[in-house]
Order: C-alpha cells, then structure tokens, then sequence
C-alpha cells in the first residue's frame, strides 16, 4: 500500500508542475519509469511485479483496445481528407517496408532466431507514439504540416501492426506443423473480430447520435457510452473467437466516419481512461527497465533498437513520400522523428507474456532498449530541430502552443500530454 500511494503521489504531485516540468522535456512517462524502477529495486521492494500473470495480459490487453479505439476515432477528417495522398502512402507503403526492414535487420543482428519472432520484433519497434516526445505536435516553429501528417500516421499505423503482430506471435509461440494451425486460427479470427468491430462502431455512433441530437441524453452520459464502446468490441470479439485488437481498431474507424454531431468532448472520458491505464502500463515497462539493466544491456539488442529507431524507418518513409509535395527534408524530419511509446511497450508487454524462454527476453531487452532511446533521441532533438525550422521560416510567430485534450486527435497521444 506504501508503494502504491508513493505512485498516486507522484501523479498528483505531477499535475501540480506539468506544464513547468514539459518546459524542460520531462514528461510524466519519465517520472513513471523512474518510480517504477525505485518501488520495485532491491531484495524486499515497495511494489512486486510478476508480468506474466493473467491479470496484468488483461489490463495490457484493455489497454491496447483502448489505445487503438481512441487513436482510429480522434483524428479529424479534415486534415485526413486533405492529406489523403500523404497518409495513404505512409501506412500502405512505409509502415509494411518498415516491417520488412525490421524484419531483414532482425536476420543480420541475431542470427539463427525463428523468423517468426522477428517479426513479432519488428511489429514492437515500428509503431508510433507521441507521448515520448509531446512537443513534436506542440511547437509551433515546426511546420503544422509536418505536425498533422505525424499525429495522422500515430492514430493508424498502430492498428495495422497490430495484425502482424497477431500473426507472428501465433507463430512464434507454436512449434512445427502447431505454426500452420496457429496462422490459420487467426486469419478467421480477424475476419470475425472486423465484423464486429464494424457492426458495434455503426451501431454505437448511430445509437449515440440520435440520442444526443434528440435530447434525450446528457453530456456525461455520452461519455460513459463511448468509454463502453471499445470495452464491449474487445470482449464480444474475444468470446466469439475473433481478436480483441482489430475489433476495436475497426469499431474505431466506424466510430469516425458516423458519430455525426456528436460533440468533440465525447471522447474526452475514453482519452482520460486511456491516460490512467498508460501510466499503469509506464510503471510495468519500469520494472522491464529494471530487470533489463540488472541483466546487462546487449550490444546486438542496442544496434538493432538504433537500426530500428533510425534506417527501419527512415528509408521507408522517404521512399514512400517520393514523387509528392514534401520535400525531401521534410520527409526526413517525419523519418527521424517518430518517437516509440506505449504502443511499442504494450506490444513487447503481451510479447513477454506469450513467448517462453530466451525468446520473451529477447523481446522484452528489445521493448526496455528501444523506448528509451526514442525517450532521450527524440524527446532531447525536437527543440534543436524546432529551431532550425524557425531560422528557416517558422509557422507562426509563437514558439508553443497549448495543445487541448478531446479535440479530435489534435493532442498527441498517451502520458505527457
């Protein structure tokens, strides 16, 4: 109970100075990790933590489902309409090269590993998460554009990793001809997981708008139903054999494209849960922290995560973004500049718990090395950058901007926000 309320305290504590603390690059993610890693140190710790325990695959899982409802449902189809172009080449194009690079690095930095577990590595250090680096969305110097196309490709290009994510850990945790009966398992089970994920998001913007345009319900109220929504997708696909992610992925998707007159605010409940249950996962991926760097840091896991951070992604997206309107160095900002977060750290969470013997730690090294290098690389080289931008032309004569929550993906995702 000490350790627990230790942990309540900082986020109290944390919400009295956020704003002060940001200034200086610290986001509540960094002030997680660093309790985390002192309430679980020594013989007799604050707080114990097992990981593979079926309660803490829930609390990851709900987390992921809420993650991917909010990040598909929040980006505003304004700004997907006008970059249409830009987004459909990033997710279509980059984020599967980005696999496949991921992929090939894996085969050259750990030799002899199952190919199926280079996948599931892969599908842990290519999604991204703004919440590492928040000023990437809130410094005016750097170019709106480029703050837009980032938050757009942050909301979806969880989601599709997500099914590779599926795929390859049904793989990686069978063995021999049990590989086959595992990847054929999950083909029904996203086909059924997208048509319920599809029938729940119709059906809970339809239902919802029509209450809220009729009066017949209140602000609050509305809340709650769409905090439901993403929680009813995950559990009715699970007990009906599909996979909980995609569900809520999907119902996400059809969530955005029919909650018409619904109020931007609607969100707002799902965003704040979403926000509690990220530093939940924050403090697990603490104690990972702790267990990695008592185990000793390898330096094939340490090239991999600068590989992944850096060409994995890179490469890919200035391919990708050839033959448009951006220009190269700015295809180069949106390549360097995609920092790994909550996404990464619950995908190599559930991986952890999946997988057995050296392969969950393998994964769990690659997870611990990779966050915190995007949480130092890119939380430190946004403002140097920023400034560079400004000497060539800034976007506006204010050097930040207060970014507000529930405003439709406006407001980078996840702690730190």
């Amino acid at each position: 109970m000490l350790g627990i309320a230790l942990l309540l305290g900082v986020v109290v504590l944390w919400a009295l100075v956020a704003r002060r603390l940001e200034s200086f690059s610290v986001t509540m993610a960094v002030a997680i990790v660093v309790v985390a890693i002192l309430l679980t140190s020594g013989g007799d710790p604050a707080i114990r933590i097992e990981l593979d325990t079926r309660v803490t695959e829930r609390v990851v899982e709900v987390a992921l489902a809420i993650l991917l409802f909010v990040d598909a449902s929040e980006v505003p189809a304004s700004i997907i309409a006008s970059e249409r172009t830009v987004l459909t080449r990033l997710l279509m194009i980059a984020v599967p090269l980005s696999l496949i690079v991921a992929w090939v690095v894996g085969l050259v930095v750990f030799p002899g590993r199952n190919a199926w577990l280079l996948v599931v590595l892969a599908a842990i250090v290519v999604p991204l998460d703004l919440a590492p680096a928040p000023s990437l969305v809130r410094d005016r110097r750097i170019p709106r554009r480029l703050r837009d196309v980032l938050n757009l490709e942050s909301g979806f290009n969880d989601g599709l990793v997500a099914a590779a994510f599926l795929f390859a850990v049904g793989g990686a945790s069978a063995h021999g001809t049990a590989e086959l009966s595992a990847l054929m398992h999950a083909i029904p089970a996203i086909a059924i997981a997208t048509g319920i994920g599809a029938a729940v998001g119709v059906g809970g913007a339809v239902a919802l708008s029509r209450s809220w345009r009729r009066g017949w319900t209140g602000a609050a109220s509305l809340r709650v139903g769409v905090l439901a929504l993403p929680l009813l997708t995950y559990v009715l696909a699970v007990a009906s054999g599909g996979n909980g992610f995609v569900a809520a992925f999907v119902a996400g998707i059809v969530f955005a494209l029919c909650r018409h007159q619904l109020p931007l605010e609607s969100l707002q409940l799902t965003e704040d849960t979403l926000l509690l249950l990220s530093l939940v996962i924050w403090f697990l991926f603490g104690d990972a922290v702790r267990q990695a760097l008592a185990a000793g840091l390898r330096l094939d896991v340490i090239l991999y995560a600068v590989l992944a951070l850096t060409v994995a992604r890179t490469v890919p997206v200035m391919l990708s973004l050839h033959g448009t309107d951006i220009p190269r160095a700015h295809a180069l900002f949106l390549g360097l500049m995609g920092p790994r977060g909550l996404a990464s750290m619950v995908f190599g969470l559930l991986a952890v718990i999946e997988l057995k013997g050296g392969a969950s730690t393998l994964a769990e090294q690659v997870m611990v090395v990779t966050v915190l290098l995007s949480v130092i690389l890119h939380g430190a080289g946004t403002r140097p950058i920023a400034a560079r931008f400004a000497r060539g032309g800034p976007d506006s004569p204010a050097p930040t901007e207060p970014m507000p929550q529930g405003t439709g993906g406006v407001a980078p995702k996840g702690l730190g926000t």
